[in-house]
């Protein structure tokens, strides 16, 4: 499950000198385990009866950990129920592998799955039993993410468990009260706000802490944050297609379009969806429940449609969010942890509870025709919205790319943003003072980087 600050990704293979650094960081990080090294030629059951520890922040987790246990008597898994990833679990989980005391699976976000695996922290699965045939069972752009788009030549990392595509969520009742319809263009889009602002409304807010949500935006646009050129990373957070997405939002905020004094997930946020304040919010699928469970008083009101195209006809979607099952390189028990993650993130039992009680969008295919995903929303005035996030989850693009420090990436985001809303600078500027301040990042973890 993945919301605020939470979401990847192309091939990250460390060349040189950073891939030894690499292999002597795994040979310690997690309990003597092999790490970040060449696949796992030994990951064959063990015999006799195995437990594993397990770390996630889904809710609902324990209901599917309870039916797997009951259905695999000789493979016991112990749940810890944890924080979400940066409200404090990655930390955790880091302070773990260092003291050879991490669990042997965790939750982890694509986005966060390069900077585990730098860290050496991550057991390459492919070479466990079902791993590398799983992939035609997950949507494509998702096992991108966890081979790291290098076609299984990189290894596996992890299981894809959900995702976060992107649509536009609208106040239907109020667009229909101003003879608008939704948009389907950024153009349109822009010109509903100034109709909406006449009304005394915002057509959203833009959010400082919320970087990944920006980041979304940029992906729908083929706005990669980092490539490979080689042995080195390149850094493309300012880039044509960023500076596009920017210089749009920035237009908006100059002219007061958007609201920038709400957060994300505030009060403050909610009470304005409530008031019908902010008529729209760019979302991904996880979100409906957001807007259901904090704009009660709008129930029958919203709407659900594509995100708006950057040009008319074409189909293109953002991913916000999204979360993986990763072993840790220090399980001794590697083919019982996969054989775990693959049964959560396939088993028609397990989707539907982490679907129902989680909020979880499935990676799996699987998934995409749980019953709960067809049926009428009744707070969306019965449209079934899931069909458009179906949708739009095959219009995300397989190439975007990750960096290995995203937590730095998202920082210096959300800095600059903040100081936009002050009214310093603009987005344009925190672009390029990001990808300046993620290629130093870079470096300081002993990575090449080109420009």
């Amino acid at each position: 499950m993945a919301m605020p600050v939470r979401m990847s990704t192309a091939r990250r293979c460390l060349a040189g000198a950073a891939v030894l650094a690499l292999t002597a960081v795994a040979g310690c990080g997690g309990g003597g385990g092999e790490g970040d090294g060449a696949a796992d030629s030994s990951c064959r059951p063990a015999p006799g009866k195995v437990t594993l520890q397990y770390w996630s922040w889904v809710p609902g987790m324990d209901q599917a950990v309870r039916v797997w246990n009951a259905e695999h008597p000789d493979v016991q898994v112990k749940l810890r129920t944890t924080p979400a990833g940066n409200a404090g679990t990655y930390q955790n989980m880091s302070n773990a592998l260092k003291a050879h005391k991490a669990p042997d699976l965790g939750q982890i976000e694509y986005d966060s799955l390069a900077g585990f695996r730098l860290k050496g922290g991550l057991k390459d699965i492919q070479r466990c039993p079902q791993v590398a045939e799983a992939q035609s069972k997950f949507v494509d752009w998702t096992w991108s993410q966890v081979d790291f788009g290098a076609h299984g030549k990189d290894g596996v990392w992890a299981i894809p468990q959900d995702t976060g595509p992107m649509a536009l969520y609208y106040r239907k009742d109020i667009f229909d009260k101003l003879h608008l319809k939704a948009p389907t263009t950024w153009a349109e889009y822009e010109s509903d706000a100034r109709v909406l602002k006449k009304a005394g409304k915002y057509i959203t807010h833009f959010s400082q802490t919320d970087p990944n949500w920006f980041t979304g935006l940029l992906w729908q646009n083929k706005a990669t944050l980092f490539e490979r050129e080689g042995d080195a990373w390149k850094v493309t957070v300012d880039r044509p297609e960023s500076r596009q997405v920017a210089d749009y939002w920035q237009k908006l905020i100059d002219d007061k379009l958007v609201a920038t004094d709400l957060q994300g997930f505030s009060p403050a946020l909610y009470k304005a969806w409530n008031s019908g304040e902010v008529v729209t919010w760019i979302s991904a699928a996880w979100g409906y429940s957001t807007i259901r469970d904090n704009a009660a008083a709008t129930k029958g009101k919203w709407a659900v449609a594509p995100m708006p195209q950057w040009k008319a006809g074409d189909q293109r979607a953002g991913n916000w969010g999204g979360s993986t099952t990763a072993v840790f390189s220090g399980s001794e028990h590697p083919a019982e942890a996969a054989e775990f993650a693959l049964w959560l993130n396939t088993d028609p039992k397990a989707l539907e509870i982490l679907n129902r009680s989680g909020g979880l969008y499935p990676a799996a295919k699987a998934g995409l025709t749980l019953p709960a995903l067809k049926k009428p929303v009744s707070f969306y005035g019965d449209q079934k919205i899931f069909d458009v996030f179906q949708q739009a989850s095959g219009e995300v693009d397989t190439d975007f790319t990750w960096g290995p420090t995203m937590t730095d990436t998202y920082r210096f985001l959300s800095d600059g943003t903040s100081d936009v809303a002050a009214g310093k600078g603009t987005l344009g500027d925190v672009l390029k003072r990001t990808a300046a301040d993620s290629a130093d990042s870079l470096r300081k973890q002993s990575l090449d980087v080109t420009r």
